[in-house]
């Protein structure tokens, strides 16, 4: 066992492997996010502003400052931000180093049966908020070209 109480397998079979990370991936969309407020009261998941309390968000930059923050880290795969769209309102955008470029990857809203959801891939993928979607992609790649794994902080003023 492993320090969470789940089983460990070793898995050989590549096909097995994928099958094995999809059904997690699975699995993790359905476990529903508890999230505690700083006076450790539950935060109601309908609150869709909770993202810009994060480290990694930087609200309203521009893309070219995007850019800026990013290769400060020196262009290491996994370095990203999260911001507000310039060009499109009410969407956000993903900066995200990558083979010695940063990428943008628009983070689309989606309504479906009065419930709002945030995607990167056309609706396959959703995810309540944006803190979800991004601890989501820390552990899983999915439709991006590496794992996030450094967020460029936000320095409060």
């Amino acid at each position: 066992m492993d320090f969470s109480g789940h089983r460990s397998r070793i898995i050989e079979n590549p096909t097995e492997a994928l099958s094995v990370a999809v059904e997690e991936g699975l699995a993790w969309r359905r476990r529903g996010c508890l999230r505690l407020n700083s006076h450790g009261s539950p935060i109601a998941m309908s609150n869709m502003a909770i993202h810009r309390s994060q480290s990694w968000f930087h609200h309203k930059i521009s893309r070219e400052e995007a850019q800026r923050l990013i290769l400060q880290h020196g262009l290491v795969d996994g370095v990203f931000l999260v911001r507000d769209s310039q060009s499109n309102p009410k969407t956000f955008v993903l900066s995200l180093s990558h083979g010695l470029k940063i990428k943008h990857f628009q983070i689309v809203p989606l309504e479906d049966d009065g419930k709002l959801f945030y995607t990167l891939d056309d609706g396959h993928t959703r995810f309540t908020d944006l803190i979800q979607l991004v601890e989501f992609y820390q552990l899983n790649k999915g439709v991006l070209p590496c794992k996030l794994k450094h967020y460029c902080a936000r320095i409060a003023l």
